[in-house]
């Protein structure tokens, strides 16, 4: 996979829900080789961070070299706090695409769920535009919705928020039962929790699921081992029963980890 450090520019910034910050930047070649599903890593200019922070890519715009990431401020002096404050025409240090996406040719002719808890909803945006089958996404709220427009532009959408002030009342899969939905396959990325709980559910009916794992990164190119889960199989790197999420992954066949 190629992989490039590439200093970018910033195109655009706004904020569109509760700390959510959806950042467009112009790229060289990152956009061109970007899969959705992947990820880059941001650096900040601040030089005692000295990580970069992985961000999965929400719009691919391929013609124009542009990408779309929407994030989270996880708190005071960290580097998404800085990445916020960006704003058109600044410039970025961004290494990508990183990790593996969606195998999107299995789910041609499909009908696929696209289920997004939390900061996990960005990634399945690109997924849903570029679907070649029966896109039905759910999406999961602890209250304030973000993106969700957009999804209803390209897939049929249900949401699921917490305290029921929109949509179904509960999780992701308390609208998936409450609206009688069924599908062939699933791919999803979210916490942890809602992950085990949509494995549990893919093997009791029989479907095809793949997740997109969050965790917590630093190299991103799956050479420190900062980032790993639990799996099957023996990984041929650490020789032990660990997948490194930002290499192997982030997103795995749901039997291939363990949540």
């Amino acid at each position: 996979m190629h992989k490039k450090k590439e200093i970018c520019t910033v195109i655009s910034q706004e904020c569109i829900g509760k700390d959510i910050y959806s950042l467009w930047i112009q790229t060289d070649t990152i956009a061109g080789q970007a899969k959705p599903g992947q990820f880059v890593s941001l650096y900040c200019n601040n030089n005692s961070k000295l990580l970069p922070r992985p961000i999965s890519l929400c719009e691919i715009d391929v013609e124009n070299e542009r990408l779309r990431l929407v994030y989270r401020v996880t708190g005071k002096n960290t580097g998404t706090e800085e990445f916020a404050k960006l704003q058109q025409g600044d410039s970025i240090a961004v290494l990508g695409p990183l990790g593996n996406g969606f195998p999107l040719e299995e789910a041609d002719g499909k009908r696929v769920f696209l289920i997004g808890g939390g900061i996990g909803v960005p990634p399945m945006l690109q997924t849903a535009k570029v679907l070649k089958g029966d896109a039905i996404s759910v999406l999961g709220y602890r209250d304030t919705l973000f993106l969700d427009q957009e999804f209803s532009e390209v897939s049929s959408l249900y949401v699921a928020t917490e305290d029921g002030s929109f949509g179904t009342k509960g999780n992701v899969l308390d609208a998936i039962l409450e609206n009688g939905l069924d599908a062939d396959m699933i791919f999803a990325c979210g916490p942890t929790p809602m992950l085990r709980a949509l494995k549990a559910y893919a093997l009791e009916k029989n479907i095809t699921c793949y997740i997109s794992m969050e965790e917590r990164m630093a190299c991103g190119i799956g050479a420190c081992l900062a980032c790993v889960c639990s799996s099957k199989e023996v990984d041929e790197h650490s020789h032990v029963h660990n997948k490194r999420i930002c290499k192997d992954g982030p997103v795995f066949l749901c039997t291939e980890v363990e949540l």
